[in-house]
């Protein structure tokens, strides 16, 4: 064999080799602005080396997942022919920018490359090859069949636009066939969204252990210790107590040792992130999705009730009333808490909602119930009269045997502060108020698209009326919300 005939036997050898071509072919900007061959950190490998068939990761801020992915897709249109992938991102910047670095990938390669896989087509956000092979990045929803599809950020969209999320899992997933590769990664966005629900079913399964079927999720975790460049000298950096205290569980919990080093990058870059580092850089994945959601009105206060833990078995004290406070929705879900008052001590007791149902479903729930009933609480407007029958819902339910007291109105900001006066006097039993908490955990702001921010007023609002009942805002089912002040 001559050499030039063993030269090509090798460099065949090699483009055969998808680990080879990922770590050898590719160019892209680091963090200076600097272009460098790209080569996969632990993170980036620990992916490619263990992915699946679908796979969601829960990752810290810039451990540089979505630029694997991105070139993994790259890849997989250069090397294949008829390879249909798609990006879907959270901004328009952030699709552009996506877009940005696979063209930059492409345009950097060897030029033999581009010549034997010239662009076909080249727009400001799709590529496509000689070979039928194609990859487009954008803010997509449905779509004609894909290959490889990449969500990224998908906790964002979640939180931010779940109309959008929906379209996602019912359009643009179902566009892969079983045996096709679906990559779904972002950082976390509280627990009520698809995004949370997704990583848990996943994450549930890992931890059983059992075998993973084309359509299963499997679940990554990419903690910020986990990242080479999260380090910084600790000379001069002073950790306060608690936080040491806070690595040593880290430690215990994760049987992994936080080196100097790592802890005085964590305590200073905790002093610019505040509440928001364990979403953005996590420990585990738990307190990723306990961390204060942007946005949201009430998720540090159930944040602080976790970590205190306030969410717990509540029992029921026969010594003392229970009373009830209510949201009498109209063309939308009933909610109901019950709760007990043990001086500055608010024991939630129990939580009920449900939809479609008279007014007697819920008086019937209610009283079936063994306890020593005290105060049943209401909006105002159940003094308003039914287009039906002409009487009161007050009316009503005086002759179904419970006697409610309205609640005074108030404007909208003064009600969503009276609950967060209260809440941290609050514990919630963990298995009846469940899915209250998460109405609670959920209730956030409107995000307004044309300014890029959110707004003061609540999503979803049911009434065009800046006011509402001291105890309750109005929203859709999916948001609904209901702590009485007391």
């Amino acid at each position: 064999m001559t050499v030039q005939e063993n030269n090509l036997k090798i460099a065949r050898e090699r483009l055969s080799n998808p680990f080879w071509r990922m770590n050898n072919l590719y160019h892209i900007v680091d963090k200076e602005g600097n272009k460098i061959h790209f080569k996969m950190n632990p993170e980036q490998e620990t992916l490619y080396r263990g992915m699946h068939y679908l796979n969601i990761i829960l990752k810290s801020r810039q451990v540089g997942i979505s630029t694997l992915i991105a070139l993994i897709f790259l890849d997989r249109c250069l090397f294949n022919s008829n390879v249909s992938a798609g990006i879907i991102c959270h901004t328009r910047e952030d699709s552009e920018a996506f877009f940005r670095r696979i063209k930059f990938a492409y345009d950097n390669l060897p030029e033999e490359i581009i010549a034997l896989r010239p662009a076909k087509s080249d727009t400001k956000n799709e590529l496509s090859f000689n070979n039928g092979s194609s990859i487009v990045v954008g803010m997509l929803g449905r779509g004609s069949t894909l290959n490889y599809l990449h969500i990224s950020e998908f906790g964002k969209i979640s939180a931010k636009y779940p109309d959008k999320a929906t379209e996602i899992i019912t359009g643009s997933l179902n566009t892969l066939a079983p045996g096709q590769y679906a990559f779904i990664e972002s950082t976390a966005e509280g627990r009520e969204n698809v995004f949370f629900d997704m990583c848990k079913r996943a994450q549930d399964l890992k931890d059983s252990r059992k075998a993973l079927s084309k359509l299963d999720w499997k679940f990554f975790f990419f903690p910020w210790m986990d990242h080479t460049l999260y380090r910084l000298n600790p000379e001069g950096v002073v950790i306060p107590t608690e936080l040491n205290d806070y690595f040593d569980k880290i430690e215990a919990k994760t049987r992994r040792a936080l080196d100097p080093e790592q802890r005085a990058w964590y305590a200073k870059k905790r002093e610019s992130q505040g509440e928001y580092m364990k979403r953005e850089y996590p420990s585990t994945p738990e307190e990723a999705f306990e961390s204060a959601t942007e946005g949201n009105y009430y998720s540090g206060y159930l944040t602080r009730a976790r970590q205190e833990k306030r969410i717990t078995k509540v029992f029921h004290d026969p010594t003392k009333q229970v009373h009830s406070a209510w949201d009498l929705g109209f063309a939308d879900s009933t909610a109901i808490w019950l709760f007990q008052i043990d001086g500055q001590r608010i024991n939630i007791l129990e939580y009920y909602e449900n939809s479609g149902e008279a007014l007697p479903h819920y008086i019937n729930w209610l009283k079936a119930k063994s306890y020593n009933y005290g105060t049943h609480l209401a909006p105002h407007d159940i003094a308003q009269h039914e287009l039906g029958s002409g009487l009161t819902r007050l009316a009503i339910s005086r002759n179904l045997g419970v006697n409610f007291t309205p609640v005074p109105v108030l404007p909208v900001v003064d009600g969503i502060e009276a609950v967060r006066n209260i809440l941290n006097r609050c514990f919630f039993d963990e298995e009846r108020c469940a899915m209250g908490i998460k109405m609670l955990d959920s209730y956030r702001k409107e995000w307004n698209d044309r300014h890029g921010c959110w707004s003061t007023k609540p999503r979803h609002v049911l009434k065009k009326s800046e006011t509402t009942s001291s105890d309750a805002y109005r929203t859709k089912g999916e948001q609904k919300v209901l702590v009485q002040q007391v």
